[in-house]
């Protein structure tokens, strides 16, 4: 029996046994399944300000996990040997394995001497796999300790419900300002902005925008961008970031130094804190 997954703006319709753009959520037997649950492909004790988050428990660490699969397709992916794959392949090439929901926040109390303030759940989409960030954030938060997500924000407000509850701060790429740009990735902009407008009403968010010569690069878009996020809140941090060639964009030039504190300067006219990263 065909049925649709509601988790992003896709809307996969799926045959019985089929995966959807995410490779993590299949048709099982007429039901949405989470493939990826718990199947953990990356596990770190990292800085705070890595995620990247500047101004949310400066100085702590925390414990970062990172499973397999994503529902954009970005060409310039730092992470794409586990955000595009699908299971059978993250185990065999990223080593996957299962973490139960308890083991993660036991995990967290046991690093919690190491200056761990929680759990991130980050380097893949975690929102492809939205079920598990809700069940181990909601034992990480009865254990005393916080949750922090880093994720794309294609993600359905239905989804971002679930979670909120037991998350304490985003990272959301908001990966530019113009609804072309978002088309090439496989995403929607106007999906991503209604994240972002939901998501910081309740909790610390801050933005990334990745800035990829001759794509997103100009400052009418990033003044568009900046004025839209000061309209939600002006001191809602934004990094403006320095592309590097990778993925399938390996023969693209690294953004120029330059442009990059050009577009964080523009963003600042509008935005308190505006932070510049990989410069």
């Amino acid at each position: 029996m065909r049925i649709v997954c509601e988790s992003c703006m896709h809307r996969c319709s799926l045959e019985d046994g089929q995966r959807g753009i995410c490779r993590a959520r299949k048709n099982e037997n007429g039901s949405i399944i989470c493939e990826n649950y718990g199947m953990a492909t990356s596990l770190a004790l990292d800085p705070i300000e890595k995620k990247p988050l500047r101004r949310f428990r400066p100085g702590s660490m925390v414990l970062s996990v990172g499973s397999y699969g994503c529902n954009l397709r970005c060409p310039f992916c730092q992470n794409h040997e586990i955000s595009m794959v699908d299971g059978e392949r993250a185990e065999k090439t990223a080593g996957a394995v299962y973490l139960s929901p308890e083991w993660l926040a036991d995990k967290a109390l046991e690093c919690r001497a190491e200056g761990n303030i929680g759990v991130a759940f980050t380097y893949n989409e975690p929102l492809v796999g939205w079920e598990y960030v809700r069940d181990a954030g909601k034992l990480v938060k009865e254990a005393g300790m916080e949750n922090v997500l880093v994720t794309n924000g294609s993600a359905s407000l239905e989804v971002l419900e679930e979670i909120l509850p037991y998350i304490d701060a985003m990272n959301i790429d908001l990966k530019g300002f113009r609804e072309e740009y978002y088309k090439k990735l496989g995403g929607d902009l106007e999906t991503v902005k209604r994240f972002i407008s939901r998501a910081a009403m309740d909790c610390h968010v801050e933005l990334t925008t990745l800035i990829v010569p001759g794509e997103n690069d100009r400052p009418e878009e990033m003044e568009e961008e900046a004025e839209w996020i000061a309209s939600l809140g002006r001191e809602i941090p934004l990094h403006v970031s320095r592309f590097f060639p990778q993925y399938r964009m390996r023969e693209k030039r690294a953004t120029e130094v330059k442009q990059v504190y050009k577009l964080a300067e523009t963003a600042g006219k509008y935005l308190k804190y505006v932070y510049t990263g990989n410069c």
